[in-house]
């Protein structure tokens, strides 16, 4: 089906800069590593025995360590299609 003319997904058909783009890759990463994160931490956490703080602890670490590490390769990804 042919795309109607005049019609632009971003408004008066401005695209977005590339500073943006690297941007909204590292969030987009970030947010979903650190949902990765709470699930594995969480699990982990629970299959070694922890409960409470220490769960907690063990579960803040994990979902830093992925939401910070996809959140890199998510922006540099963007970065290289720029």
């Amino acid at each position: 089906m042919p795309v109607p003319s005049g019609y632009s997904a971003v408004p008066q058909g401005s695209q977005p800069s590339c500073f943006t783009k690297i941007r909204m890759g590292l969030m987009m990463g970030a947010m979903i590593g650190g949902a990765t994160g709470i699930l594995l931490g969480g699990f982990v956490g629970f299959r070694a025995g922890l409960r409470g703080k220490e769960l907690l602890l063990q579960t803040g670490k994990t979902v830093a360590q992925s939401g910070g590490s996809f959140g890199v390769f998510m922006g540099v990804a963007q970065g290289l299609r720029c």
